[in-house]
């Protein structure tokens, strides 16, 4: 699924996290739409026709997890990342319908494979 024009919406409140995401997303061939948070004017709207998320999980405000629940169904796979790893933070994922959790720091191509395999498993239940 690399090199294809796929629409990924990031929503990373740290500006330059946000900005390395975007560049090694286009750099691989992903469009991207980027957010400092999820109340951003545009950010809920924005996930439509998205191929996948990618959400910080500690996010000013709504958390990335509470942001995914509210999408409702039909949204998009998600790719949560985080600085902060614990089973409470898996649980909430799992519970909110996200697989895919990476901690931050990462290299960039754990983050493009946990995209293909969320793009493959499509949209959570």
């Amino acid at each position: 699924m690399e090199g294809t024009q796929y629409l990924i919406v990031i929503v990373e409140d740290d500006d330059g996290m946000r900005r390395a995401l975007e560049r090694l997303l286009r750099i691989s061939g992903y469009r991207t739409l980027a957010f400092d948070s999820a109340e951003a004017p545009g950010a809920t709207n924005a996930t439509v026709g998205v191929a996948c998320l990618v959400l910080d999980v500690q996010l000013p405000g709504r958390s990335g997890p509470e942001f995914y629940a509210q999408l409702g169904a039909g949204r998009p796979p998600a790719v949560f990342i985080t600085s902060h790893d614990s089973p409470a933070t898996r649980r909430a994922i799992s519970r909110f319908g996200g697989s895919e959790l990476i901690c931050k720091p990462f290299p960039g191509k754990v983050l493009l494979d946990a995209i293909v395999r969320a793009m493959h498993r499509g949209p959570p239940p």
